[in-house]
């Protein structure tokens, strides 16, 4: 159980709260990078409570800024696009990609006041279908080259599923709680039903473990059958499962944009040269009905994992009261997690770099993609792939386990 004041610093995104701050010392993918053009040249974003606009000048330079204009408050959303940057449709204030004012047209001949105006601006960078911003002090750190990220046997996707109605811990805590999966998706993850719909798939797990690694916890899951299953929660907002990334973005304290990255690696093991225009983008139905209404008022689809995982972050309301839970051991990688958002937030504050923050240079970063890729399975249970970039492969039912014959006996 938490204190109402640790929940509160454990959800809270805006600028100048504890989790804020720290969200604001990573790369965050903020805009999918197509939807950015000659014909619309202009996006809004909202990330980490903050209202913002994406533009790309006619030079091809993209920036990040604060929506409102700092003269008198108007949508920069609605700019003129030049070649220097964005021109404030009321009055033609125009910012170039870091926020410089370079004029003010109403003022008069020779003033130099636009020298005295610095709008809020964030660096941005195109990368894997994205653009990504960096919201934090300066100088930015790299964005973490993980091995799902730049490997080149194979190719990319993302996908974009529906804004959650919650807040970014609900969905992230959900991470670092492999016990949920065996029974949450026991009819959705199997092609046959579970003995017991209360303790679904549950018994065949051995034991779970968690340990730290220097970009977050790393889970393992023993099967009695043998097999293990071991992957990443990357620390504070990123998933790696099986062949993807799942990003958990905090819209606001109620709202969290869920994106994956996907890798689908080639047969044969051979290089695939991708550029961006190529990675295919797919945008994921609403799991709700209404599709923008909160819970009780929506009703859930339940029809794959994620919608039932949608479910049940959203359902517990848009921000968990985390004073009423009752945690048990099955729940001790939650109970890690939040230590460490505690720990790492305290650096923060203190001036220092948290933890899978990474400046200049370094080697590729094992998240045991390898393994995942190499053992074809999910779980104990064989798959073609979990997730494709090819609609004929794409699915959410995991096949059957191996059958072993009976014993015979020998003549």
């Amino acid at each position: 159980m938490m204190t109402k004041e640790e929940n509160e610093m454990l959800t809270r995104v805006g600028p100048g709260t504890p989790a804020g701050e720290l969200l604001r010392r990573y790369w965050h993918p903020v805009a999918v990078a197509r939807e950015l053009s000659e014909e619309n040249p202009t996006k809004s974003v909202r990330v980490l409570g903050e209202d913002l606009v994406l533009f790309k000048d006619k030079r091809g330079k993209v920036g990040l800024l604060a929506d409102r204009c700092a003269h008198r408050g108007a949508s920069l959303l609605y700019g003129r696009v030049e070649e220097r940057g964005i021109a404030c449709a009321y009055h033609g204030w125009l910012y170039d990609t870091e926020g410089s004012c370079l004029e003010c047209p109403a003022e008069p001949a020779g003033s130099k006041f636009y020298l005295t105006v610095k709008h809020r601006a964030y660096p941005v960078q195109r990368f894997l279908g994205f653009y990504w911003a960096y919201m934090g002090p300066l100088p930015a750190p790299e964005i973490p080259r993980f091995d799902i990220w730049l490997r080149k046997d194979g190719r990319r996707g993302i996908a974009i599923y529906p804004i959650l109605d919650c807040n970014w811990l609900q969905s992230m805590e959900n991470s670092v709680d492999p016990a949920h999966l065996q029974i949450l998706h026991l009819d959705t993850t199997r092609p046959f039903k579970a003995p017991n719909t209360t303790r679904g798939f549950i018994d065949e797990i051995a034991s779970y473990e968690f340990r730290e690694v220097p970009f977050g916890i790393m889970k393992r899951r023993v099967f009695k059958s043998g097999f293990v299953d071991e992957h990443p929660l990357i620390f504070p907002n990123n998933l790696r499962q099986s062949n993807s990334t799942q990003f958990r973005v905090p819209i606001d304290d109620t709202h969290t944009w869920h994106v994956h990255i996907l890798f689908e690696p080639t047969e044969d093991g051979s290089v695939v040269e991708q550029s961006e225009e190529e990675i295919t983008v797919e945008y994921i139905e609403n799991f709700k009905n209404p599709p923008h209404a909160l819970y009780p008022l929506a009703g859930y689809t339940m029809h794959q994992p994620l919608a039932q995982d949608c479910m049940a972050w959203e359902s517990a309301g848009p921000i968990w009261d985390r004073t009423q839970e009752r945690l048990g051991t099955s729940d001790r990688g939650i109970v890690m997690f939040r230590e460490m958002l505690k720990r790492e937030s305290a650096k923060v504050q203190s001036g220092l770099d948290p933890i899978g923050v990474y400046r200049g240079d370094h080697p590729m970063i094992d998240t045991k993609l390898g393994e995942a890729l190499e053992s074809g399975q999910y779980g104990d249970r064989p798959v073609k792939r979990i997730w494709s970039l090819r609609d004929e492969d794409r699915r959410d039912i995991i096949g059957p386990p191996p059958r072993k014959e009976p014993a015979r006996d020998v003549a």
